[in-house]
């Protein structure tokens, strides 16, 4: 009884369908009923569909959020080449601006011969100053050599090999550079104190007219720097009533705790032979006057 019960029921259902279908193709009746049946089943639609739209807005967010990690690790990437191009760019204007001063300071310089050279390494020792530099004696570099850059001078060439040589700077406790007051032309001598900022004119007694703010410049003696290069300006000058000198403490003019590029100095023959020649006069008179002194006494 089911089987033609439910076949029956069926074919009844078809044919309902197919006269509802073709009467709403002929009458406009069952407009508002599927506007009435859509706003019910709206809500319905919406909760099923409510898991898809949630799986659909973690992936957009998931794919959104890598896109976004990957974009600002590309930036950071760029920023951070960008940051050292500037940095590379930066020191090289700093360079360039170091080679242009030494350039406007070589016609100053009575000498045969300078040569730019440029520091490779420094010495990290408590009290030793020292650095290296890429010049040694394939290009002539000696021992005793005069170092200078476009501020002062730097200090002298302690060691050599073929293509490097060592600089003890004036800083360093075993240098001293003999030097001249610009103000009164007063001279002593400048020993290194072993720190970059600091210089020390020493054995000038108590009533020498030595003020802050004075400068000091090489003198030229012993034939080794050039005459008149900037040395230093003092700094501080104290008097200790129970010591018979002065303590001064002078400023180096030189870069020395940062220049890169420094120039070395051939003194000129000319002016090497002329002082060497009055050295050698003003020694023949002073031994001329000791030898005439008995004969006077007697």
């Amino acid at each position: 009884m089911r089987g033609p019960n439910l076949g029956l029921r069926t074919m009844l259902f078809v044919g309902l369908s197919i006269a509802i279908m073709l009467f709403d193709a002929q009458t406009t009746y069952f407009v508002e009923v599927r506007s009435f049946l859509s706003d019910v089943v709206s809500p319905l639609q919406r909760v099923i569909n409510w898991p898809v739209d949630v799986i659909d807005w973690i992936d957009t967010s998931v794919a959104t959020r890598s896109m976004l990690t990957r974009e600002n690790a590309s930036l950071k990437a760029q920023q951070l080449l960008l940051s050292a191009q500037l940095e590379k760019l930066m020191a090289l204007q700093k360079e360039n601006d170091q080679l242009r001063a030494l350039l406007e300071t070589s016609p100053k310089i009575d000498s045969n011969k300078i040569l730019v050279a440029q520091v490779l390494a420094v010495d990290v020792a408590p009290f030793l100053k020292q650095v290296v530099i890429d010049r040694g004696t394939n290009q002539g570099v000696f021992v005793g050599q005069a170092v200078i850059d476009a501020t002062g001078v730097v200090g002298q060439v302690v060691q050599v090999s073929n293509f490097t040589s060592r600089i003890m700077l004036l800083t360093d406790t075993e240098s001293s550079i003999p030097v001249e007051d610009t103000r009164n032309n007063l001279r002593g001598i400048v020993n290194g104190s072993g720190s970059y900022s600091e210089l020390e004119l020493v054995h000038m007694p108590a009533t020498s007219d030595i003020q802050v703010g004075d400068k000091l410049v090489s003198s030229g003696l012993g034939l080794r720097y050039p005459v008149g290069y900037p040395v230093g300006v003092v700094t501080d000058v104290k008097h200790d009533p129970s010591q018979p000198f002065l303590h001064i403490s002078v400023e180096p003019s030189g870069a020395l705790s940062s220049t890169r590029l420094v120039l070395l100095i051939w003194p000129a023959e000319q002016k090497v032979i002329t002082s060497a020649k009055q050295q050698l006069t003003t020694m023949e008179a002073i031994a001329k006057k000791r030898q005439a002194s008995p004969r006077s006494l007697s």
